[in-house]
């Protein structure tokens, strides 16, 4: 280690290796990040998915929903209930 050129060479790596270290350290931290993003995700997801299926198990059948100002409204159209009157 007496020789100048050497005791730089070995700070330069050191530096390299913090530099190098700092770099692993930042992408471990982004793909936690991403993991627990796409897990909450998924939660939240599921949460939709169970409030859809109990709304579509509370109707009689998938096609009928009862809205007050409506009445009873059909997917695929239905039958008129009662005739629109005529002016």
């Amino acid at each position: 280690m007496s020789d100048p050129s050497t005791l730089w060479l070995t700070i330069t790596n050191a530096a390299l290796g913090v530099v190098v270290l700092i770099c692993c350290f930042a992408v471990a931290i982004g793909v936690f990040q991403e993991i627990a993003a796409k897990r909450k995700k998924a939660a939240a997801m599921s949460q939709i998915d169970r409030e859809v299926s109990d709304l579509v198990a509370s109707f009689q059948d998938g096609h009928t929903f009862h809205l007050p100002e409506l009445g009873i409204t059909m997917a695929d159209g239905g039958e008129e209930l009662r005739k629109k009157e005529e002016k």
